[in-house]
């Protein structure tokens, strides 16, 4: 577990930090104390966790687009920040398909954009560029992706994240390691949680469809996938940022942060417990035809566990029902802030009975 002390008055920059990970980040970064910027597009819902848990009174936010190579490179040098979180993306694979020229360009040409300015900073000691699992090219085995494993993609989305590992091993061996700057890319498997209202994502949907007392319509019940709590990675993130900063040769890799293999379930899997947890719920199968999206995909997380000593510490069933509880809390108009304080320290506890540190 990362050491709350490391944090304190670290200049930390995140983009994308108005989404659902970055938003979670953001409550736990200025909870450790850090001086935190994020710079990102407006949220990408409404609501959205940004909004519900008052993020803005956080942090400095600068709502603005890494597309953008001189307003994100002048939002970097006036900052000065030490640590650089790159979060921000067009994270969806079916969107990916309808705005494909936009997911490049926010995925591939705004990271390279991101880490130019990094090259051009004279501050920056620890870049952490968030990707995916999705960025392995994937065979369709039950086996987990090792990092060292190629990347791909046959969707636009999924390519454009394996192009992102590209250009951030090109800037790590062109520029970033003659500046001793630390840069480590982190994939983590699909990232469920409180607080995400994104459109085509799992939770979210069934979320939708049970307060609507209706039944949840389902695309592809048996797609596998590494679900994790949203608080896994971001542990995960943390640590990392702390050995790059700490050590940039010996960390400054591609990193895996995905759940036991126990709890990479298929959809219905998901939905069964779900509709468990919340009366008068059901769920059906979507009879349209939709684009492809992989069917099985699982993270081999062998290296963080070794040399980070991560491991996960919640499994699948105490995820769903933390965002069971986080759902019931919003709509009871709890002060969502608190709540996602709450849960992040209980995370933390429960971490270190884990044998984390």
């Amino acid at each position: 577990m990362s050491e709350s002390n490391f944090w304190k008055n670290k200049k930390v920059f995140i983009t994308g930090h108005t989404g659902f990970k970055g938003s979670w980040m953001s409550i736990w970064l200025n909870m450790l104390g850090a001086n935190v910027k994020g710079y990102s597009l407006q949220p990408p819902s409404k609501p959205s966790l940004f909004e519900e848990a008052n993020i803005s009174l956080l942090l400095n936010s600068e709502i603005n687009d890494i597309r953008i190579f001189n307003n994100l490179n002048k939002s970097i040098q006036e900052f000065s920040p030490e640590i650089i979180f790159h979060m921000a993306a067009q994270p969806l694979v079916r969107a990916s398909y309808n705005i494909p020229l936009e997911t490049y360009e926010t995925n591939v040409i705004g990271t390279a954009n991101l880490l130019q300015a990094a090259v051009n900073s004279s501050s920056v000691k620890a870049i952490v560029n968030i990707t995916t699992d999705k960025c392995y090219e994937n065979i369709e085995v039950d086996i987990g992706y090792k990092e060292t494993d190629r990347m791909g993609g046959s969707d636009p989305y999924s390519s454009s994240k394996g192009c992102a590992e590209l250009v951030t091993s090109a800037y790590r061996e062109s520029f970033l390691k003659q500046k001793n700057i630390g840069i480590a890319s982190a994939r983590a498997g699909n990232v469920i949680g409180g607080g995400d209202w994104a459109e085509d994502r799992l939770i979210p949907d069934i979320l939708r469809a049970f307060k609507l007392i209706k039944p949840v319509v389902i695309r592809n019940p048996k797609a596998t996938r590494p679900w994790q709590h949203v608080l896994e990675p971001l542990s995960g993130y943390l640590l990392l940022a702390e050995k790059l900063f700490s050590d940039p040769v010996r960390f400054s890799e591609g990193w895996n942060f995905g759940p036991h293999y126990d709890d990479v379930k298929p959809v219905d899997w998901i939905l069964d417990y779900m509709t468990k947890l919340w009366p008068n719920s059901s769920w059906q199968l979507d009879s349209s035809i939709n684009p492809h999206e992989a069917n099985l995909l699982k993270l081999d997380i062998s290296k963080a566990k070794s040399q980070l000593n991560w491991v996960p510490t919640w499994n699948l069933e105490t995820s769903l029902e933390k965002i069971v509880q986080w759902q019931h809390a919003w709509d009871s108009g709890a002060d969502m802030h608190k709540v996602c304080l709450a849960e992040i320290k209980q995370f933390i506890k429960d971490s270190s009975k884990n044998g984390r540190n």
